[in-house]
């Protein structure tokens, strides 16, 4: 496919689910990921945008989307929720978005979608924060599909003329599209991805096995919108005339306005359990405190890079421990001039977990 990459957009137009402008603080606490098990889907859902589907009927709801930053910030004033589902073939994805206002204007695939109202997934496979998918949809059901090889924070780049081969999807209004002499009552997603195409980047190139976990989120990026005669119009700042910043509503916050902070995506378990059978319960990965504590260490290694343009030889330079942080079992830090690589034991024998200055974090046995 074309590759171009998605740093020809301004620095404006990358504030939002594909952007990398960053509004809070560059070293999180410690996250909480939502979680959710993902059930077999007995039958493939009908990808029509309406989730009437049996799959849909015993799969359960995510949270009530909340603001991108988290709980500091006010609730979204309007309901959003998902669900997921899986076969052999697919991972099923559907949404919900309480609308009383649906407008979409983008019509050519590939546009910047989220400069329109839209609903957003991304996806890292194997939790390295590198090589993940990310796809968003508007009310008019125009598609935009990115492959990111890394994060903005660490280089990028974005390659927004891939696809996602073998993509379904499919968006219900449910009242009328850009119509402002009447109130709606929201818009529905569905989604169907191939697992041939989300295994480049997944652990032995497959999809996932049952009892397995790959980062996802979900995002909704809305406007404040004015009726301006017979049609919509985003709502202004009266003393420089350009559009207010849009809500960033989310499944798992990220802390920041920026959604490529992959490791505060949420987990997903994957089961070989139907929908509408018993609930299953999660159980969380191993090692996820090992993987933050090295996290640590990037988020300070980058700070103090950005002030010293060198990285710090020790952990004690980066006096981590004033801000609680133990090193984990096996803990080494290697610096040169130019690069830095922390490592730490993981709990199964022989394996270590390893995280480097360009964010990617991975193990090795």
């Amino acid at each position: 496919p074309r590759l171009a990459l998605l740093t020809t957009f301004t620095a404006a137009a990358l504030a939002a689910g594909a952007g990398q402008v960053l509004r809070s603080t560059d070293a999180p606490s410690h996250p909480s990921p939502q979680h959710y098990v993902c059930l077999r889907a007995a039958r493939p859902p009908v990808i029509d945008g309406r989730l009437e589907d049996e799959a849909w009927a015993g799969a359960p709801w995510t949270r009530a989307f909340v603001d991108i930053e988290g709980s500091a910030k006010p609730a979204p004033r309007l309901r959003t929720r998902a669900k997921m589902a899986w076969d052999d073939d697919y991972f099923y994805v559907a949404a919900e978005l309480e609308e009383p206002h649906v407008w979409a204007t983008l019509t050519e695939r590939d546009s910047v979608i989220f400069q329109d109202h839209d609903f957003e997934v991304f996806i890292d496979p194997d939790g390295d924060t590198h090589e993940y998918y990310e796809l968003e949809i508007n009310a008019l059901g125009t598609e935009w599909d990115l492959f990111l090889v890394r994060p903005y924070r660490d280089g990028g780049p974005a390659l927004h003329g891939w696809d996602i081969a073998g993509l379904k999807s499919a968006v219900f209004v449910d009242g009328s599209l850009n119509d402002p002499s009447d109130r709606d009552r929201g818009w529905s997603v569905e989604v169907a991805m191939p697992w041939a195409a989300l295994a480049e980047a997944a652990p032995g190139r497959r999809g996932p096995k049952p009892g397995e976990h790959w980062r996802v989120n979900f995002s909704r990026v809305e406007w404040d919108m004015d009726v301006v005669g017979p049609r919509y119009a985003k709502r202004t700042n009266a003393a420089t005339g350009r559009p207010l910043p849009e809500h960033n509503w989310v499944w798992s916050e990220q802390g920041a306005i920026d959604m490529h902070r992959p490791e505060r995506w949420g987990l997903v378990q994957f089961s070989d359990a139907v929908t509408g059978s018993t609930p299953v319960r999660f159980v969380a990965p191993p090692d996820e405190d090992i993987r933050w504590a090295l996290r640590r260490v990037y988020d300070a290694e980058r700070a103090h890079f950005r002030t010293h343009r060198e990285y710090a030889p020790t952990v004690a330079t980066l006096d981590l421990a004033a801000d609680g942080w133990v090193a984990p079992a096996g803990f080494a830090l290697e610096v040169t001039a130019s690069r830095f690589e922390a490592r730490a034991s993981a709990r199964e024998a022989g394996a270590t977990w390893r995280i480097r200055e360009d964010g990617k974090l991975w193990m090795t046995r």
